[in-house]
């Protein structure tokens, strides 16, 4: 499955784009990538998934959050 942005978000994630340009390249790349590739949710990882990944258990119901 994969979420893409229709033309008025992708114009507007462009513009963002543009304006970390030379201030910060890399968060301009993801807005732009963003834009043009839309997101991939098949190949996003699940919070559960990652927690387990990493050796943590699910949070007891009295952890903070």
């Amino acid at each position: 499955m994969r979420i893409v942005f229709d033309t008025d978000e992708q114009q507007a994630l462009r513009a963002d784009a543009r304006d970390h340009a030379l201030t910060d390249p890399g968060v301009a790349y993801v807005l732009e990538r963003l834009a043009s590739e839309g997101v991939n949710l098949d190949a996003c990882t699940d919070w559960d998934d990652l927690k387990a990944d990493l050796g943590r258990g699910p949070r007891s119901t009295g952890s903070a959050a």
